[in-house]
């Protein structure tokens, strides 16, 4: 080979190798992946399952069947859309008299420091340690006829309460009671986004204390307070034990159609059916909330 041939080549540039990538998985995707194959085996899975059992005929219990509406058309022509109401009632009734009560609580308890703070959000957390059952059955022996206020108002004045249980406001105090804390701790998140320069600047330039409200207080605490609204929302929606306690059948509700067919029914399709019914009812307030909530915001990202 001449010198001139290997001044030409030792002058080409190096042509490229093509390597193999390794494919690149991120971490976050790994540290994640128990906890993904737990939710599917725990959650996707039974989930499904649900669904399929609610195209399966009447009183079967097996799932190789030939899929059928007749679930979904029983639970139209037996009325069950009145236990649907009355669970959507109770729903929106609660979370409008939480609103009321528990953002005026988190806007004291935001101005509250210290130990005070601490402790009354320890009084407001500590019920939440004991069994729904046992605080409701307290409540019962509360209200009801020969109970404590029933017996100590006729000790101290001679009038009697009778039973104040049994009906819809004892249900309905029963969920907010319950429910009260999911509440009032996302209103609390919310309105850590309102700055006190912001709500100071407004008092400054003449603003009214329903004006700072409205323009200032209001939007900023606002994804808290739709976050608040929906998770209390969702969770009445399926409230089994304050009817079955407060109301003792005075009113019907979805969950306990469920209960009911899935137990003593012994109908898995129609309990799969409505179940299903209420996931599409409580997934659809989800997808409404979500489009208007801003989670970055709400949690400060930016």
């Amino acid at each position: 080979m001449t010198d001139a041939a290997i001044e030409t080549l030792a002058e080409e540039p190096e042509r490229p190798r093509l390597r193999l990538l390794p494919l690149k998985v991120s971490e976050g995707f790994v540290a994640a992946l128990p906890i993904i194959i737990l939710l599917f085996i725990g959650f996707i899975g039974p989930m499904a399952l649900v669904l399929i059992y609610s195209f399966m005929p009447r009183g079967s219990f097996s799932i190789p069947a030939s899929p059928s509406l007749e679930n979904y058309v029983d639970i139209v022509e037996q009325d069950f859309y009145i236990s649907f109401a009355w669970s959507l009632f109770l729903a929106f009734i609660s979370v409008v008299i939480l609103l009321v009560v528990c953002y005026p609580l988190a806007v004291a308890l935001r101005r509250i420091k210290g130990r005070r703070a601490h402790l009354l959000t320890l009084l407001i957390v500590a019920p939440l340690f004991v069994a729904e059952n046992i605080r409701l059955q307290g409540w019962v022996l509360f209200f009801d006829k020969g109970g404590f206020l029933d017996g100590a108002l006729k000790v101290v004045t001679g009038l009697e309460t009778g039973s104040l249980v049994n009906n819809v406001p004892a249900i309905v105090f029963g969920i907010c009671y319950i429910y009260l804390p999911f509440m009032l701790f996302p209103i609390l998140l919310g309105l850590g986004n309102v700055p006190r320069e912001a709500r100071e600047a407004a008092y400054d330039l003449g603003g009214s204390r329903w004006r700072v409200f409205r323009d200032i207080e209001l939007p900023l605490a606002m994804p808290g307070i739709l976050i608040g609204s929906l998770l209390c929302f969702v969770i009445s929606l399926g409230a089994f034990n304050e009817a079955k306690f407060l109301g003792k059948g005075v009113i019907v509700t979805v969950a306990q159609d469920i209960e009911s067919a899935f137990t003593f029914g012994q109908n898995w399709p129609r309990g799969s059916a409505l179940s299903v019914l209420m996931i599409v009812l409580a997934g659809s307030a989800v997808w409404l909330a979500m489009r208007r909530v801003n989670l970055d915001r709400m949690l400060g990202r930016r």
